[in-house]
């Protein structure tokens, strides 16, 4: 005999609710048995996420440890040497002292700037971030936050005032995150990816030319890898960050990432098929080929450099290509020739 579906309330005294596997508490006519969430979670569909058990960090506390022990044996090693100064003769150990003064000023001078280069690093970052996300969100007060801080990041800049300027006019006008963050991009950083790509221009052609005179690969190699240094550093600092020497190595594999990322994207705007295509390798010389060749590997790292160190996204200006800070490597005279 089916019986019609009736409805009843939690609180009625005629239903207890019970756990899954246990036995109610008292007697009742309906019994409402609560699922787990994981049945739930596993009935929707939904992946149910697994805890992984996380042991203590050994790597962490091992590097910590010898660090502490270093830093142990110095301590000890100065205090040694101050106090065997002092038995030889009294100025020498207060000679010694003073030199351990000056010594930890300037350790703590270096520390500050190794961390405040950090943080002007990781500060751009955490800009670009919440301007993407701003963008995809449309949200017009999360954009103007970020206008603003990119605004004091410059501000101790005068070839920026003028920007600035036209940045304020519109700060309390009504407009979504996109336009605003255009006009921020357009204003402030034109100029500033303008003097980027020529700074990576500059080092594709410096690369290009020493490696195509250069004699041996050991010295094109060594040349390559500092150019490459030596651009990130000048893009770094255009664009605001000044890392040190750990905020240069974190932006090094964030632009060898970045790199690794976009694969031959960079080159897909036609100059290595343009190059290829007219069999210019066939009409130059080896090493000038190779020289062209490390020339846009050198353009390719420079934008990548650009890409981690700038501090809005590309959206309303157009990315920088390859053939903008590469076209030079390959002279006209040369590719009119091959064409002819």
């Amino acid at each position: 005999m089916s019986r019609k579906p009736r409805a009843f309330r939690l609180d009625d005294p005629d239903v207890a609710e019970t756990r899954l596997g246990e036995e109610a508490d008292r007697p009742a006519r309906v019994r409402v048995e609560i699922q787990p969430d994981e049945i739930l979670e596993a009935a929707d569909g939904t992946p149910v996420p697994m805890g992984r058990k996380r042991g203590l960090p050994w790597g962490g506390i091992l590097l910590s440890a010898l660090c502490a022990l270093v830093l142990l044996a110095l301590g000890l090693a100065a205090e040694n040497l101050v106090r065997g100064l002092f038995e030889v003769a009294p100025w020498l150990g207060w000679a010694g002292l003073a030199a351990l003064a000056l010594a930890l000023v300037a350790l703590a001078v270096l520390v500050g700037r190794e961390v405040a280069g950090l943080l002007r690093e990781k500060k751009i970052e955490d800009l670009r971030a919440r301007a993407l996300s701003a963008r995809e969100a449309r949200d017009g007060e999360a954009a103007k936050r970020v206008v603003a801080e990119i605004v004091a990041l410059y501000a101790a800049r005068p070839e920026t005032a003028r920007a600035r300027g036209r940045i304020a006019e519109v700060a309390d006008e009504i407009l979504d995150a996109e336009d605003r963050l255009a006009i921020a991009e357009r204003e402030l950083l034109a100029d500033l990816d303008d003097r980027a790509a020529r700074a990576v221009a500059d080092a594709a052609k410096q690369v290009s030319l020493v490696t195509a005179l250069s004699p041996r690969a050991a010295i094109d190699v060594g040349f390559v890898i500092f150019n490459a240094a030596r651009v990130l550093r000048r893009v770094s600092a255009i664009y605001g960050a000044r890392p040190g020497t750990l905020g240069f190595l974190r932006l090094m594999r964030a632009a060898l990432t970045h790199l690794t990322v976009t694969g031959g994207v960079a080159l897909g705007d036609g100059l290595m098929q343009q190059a290829l295509g007219l069999g210019i390798a066939a009409r130059i010389s080896a090493r000038l080929g190779e020289g062209v060749l490390n020339g846009i590997m050198t353009a390719r790292f420079g934008l990548a450099a650009i890409a981690v160190c700038r501090p809005l996204p590309f959206v309303a200006l157009e990315r920088p290509k390859i053939g903008d800070v590469a076209g030079e490597l390959i002279p006209k005279r040369v590719v009119e020739e091959a064409k002819g």
